[in-house]
């Protein structure tokens, strides 16, 4: 394993986690505890913690939204931390423009500059955002581990034929217990 792996939180954003936020669905609480079990343990055992957020810049064409409707543009409420996931210092924010949090961004050069081997990815949504960064942290070389109970989609049946195609393939997915003792 190579000493201890980092936490990398996906769109912990108001956008999907507040309920006044335009991609928020009310199965996302769910995760919320998870999330604060995991950044919490992460914070206290001094592990690197890289929060990475899906940013777009407005007025600014993005080929993103030929598939999906406008979203979180930076400077804006939905792009914002959700209120307890706001980065502390010295923590990496990531900002993406595509599902991947490793697509046209630096978190690879972040991960390996910090000597990480193992990063544990949660945060939202399961057959979306985790899916392609998971797939993209798998094709880096890292050992992905993503623990069940810190994700999820407001498609469950996605969610769970994602879940067992990334453990089948390309991560170690897990339950919250055993990752926050890994972590």
């Amino acid at each position: 394993m190579n000493g201890p792996p980092a936490l990398v939180l996906v769109d912990v954003l108001n956008g999907f986690f507040h309920p006044d936020g335009s991609l928020w669905y009310p199965e996302v609480v769910e995760v919320v505890d998870p999330l604060h079990q995991l950044l919490d343990t992460a914070r206290e055992r001094e592990r690197l913690v890289v929060h990475v957020a899906d940013r777009h810049r407005p007025g600014v064409y993005d080929a993103e939204f030929e598939v999906i409707p406008e979203h979180l543009f930076s400077g804006g409420f939905e792009s914002e931390f959700f209120e307890g996931f706001e980065p502390s210092p010295g923590e990496p924010v990531v900002e993406k423009r595509r599902y991947s949090g490793f697509f046209a961004t630096d978190l690879a050069l972040v991960l390996h500059e910090s000597g990480i081997r193992t990063v544990i990815v949660a945060g939202v949504k399961t057959n979306v955002c985790i899916r392609a960064t998971v797939t993209d942290g798998s094709a880096h070389g890292f050992r992905v581990v993503v623990p069940r109970q810190a994700t999820n989609s407001n498609r469950p049946h996605l969610a769970a034929a994602s879940l067992e195609d990334m453990e089948r393939y390309l991560a170690l997915v897990e339950d919250l217990d055993e990752v926050l003792e890994e972590l």
